[in-house]
């Protein structure tokens, strides 16, 4: 709560202006897709998520900078930080989402995250995983791009978890474009490991706070192809990995000296 008593103001306004926000893409939800079929109307789910991110991180004055192609379809893989990065995502493209199932119960980003059309894993049962890679096919099928964060969990951004490989089963078996994201935050008035990363056993609220609290956050997001050159799919997970440490190296080459860049502030 730290980012409360030092700024009640910010901070009030900001939640207020956050939860107008959540009603009014309660009504778009309804308007636009409500009465479509949750398979039928996917593409239209992800339209919706993407109008209510492009709103919602007006809040935090955050436009995203993209660096490299915008995949439009197919698998995108990428590193996780924090919830942060649905929105900045989804603010840059429409798409659906592979989520753990956790989330489902996260107040608010949870709700948002089942509207979405966001695929749910409980990767420790098979059938999951299983039931997943038909899901995925499915709306890759469709045309509708898929981002996948195979970490399995976000970060504190000072590196880059090795890949779950059963997540990147539809990926193995299809011929679908593959895309590496790697997104990075920058906070004038915080720690980005701390203030944007949500991890270890910080709380959802007093976090969602304290980040209302910042002046303004910057994020950055690079692309690039994926020329696949395996099938199996613990080596696939090794491939797109280096990948992404490979974007994320771009963040300091452009930063100038890497000694000038706050711990936690490289995604």
């Amino acid at each position: 709560m730290k980012g409360l008593r030092q700024h009640p103001f910010r901070v009030t306004g900001r939640f207020f202006w956050f939860a107008g926000e959540v009603v009014l893409a309660t009504f778009d939800f309804l308007f636009h897709c409500a009465f479509r079929s949750k398979k039928s109307g996917l593409a239209g789910r992800a339209l919706w998520l993407h109008r209510a991110s492009r709103r919602i991180l007006r809040i935090f004055k955050l436009e995203p900078q993209v660096t490299g192609p915008v995949p439009s379809s197919g698998l995108l893989v990428s590193n996780h930080l924090s919830y942060l990065d649905v929105l900045v995502l989804m603010a840059i493209m429409p798409a659906i989402f592979v989520a753990k199932y956790e989330i489902r119960y996260w107040p608010v980003i949870g709700q948002l995250a089942m509207l979405a059309g966001t695929l749910f894993i409980d990767r420790e049962r098979r059938s999951d995983v299983r039931q997943l890679t038909e899901e995925i096919r499915t709306v890759l099928n469709q045309g509708t791009l898929v981002i996948l964060f195979p970490e399995g969990t976000s970060t504190n951004g000072q590196g880059v978890l090795p890949f779950k490989s059963s997540l990147l089963e539809p990926a193995v078996r299809q011929t679908h474009p593959i895309t590496v994201g790697c997104i990075g935050y920058a906070l004038d008035d915080g720690d980005v490991s701390e203030d944007i990363c949500y991890w270890g056993n910080v709380t959802f609220f007093p976090h969602m706070l304290n980040l209302l609290s910042k002046r303004a956050v910057r994020a950055s997001v690079r692309f690039a192809r994926f020329e696949r050159s395996r099938t199996d799919r613990k080596e696939l997970a090794q491939q797109l990995r280096l990948e992404v440490l490979k974007l994320k190296g771009g963040f300091v080459k452009e930063s100038g000296e890497e000694s000038k860049i706050p711990s936690g502030t490289l995604s």
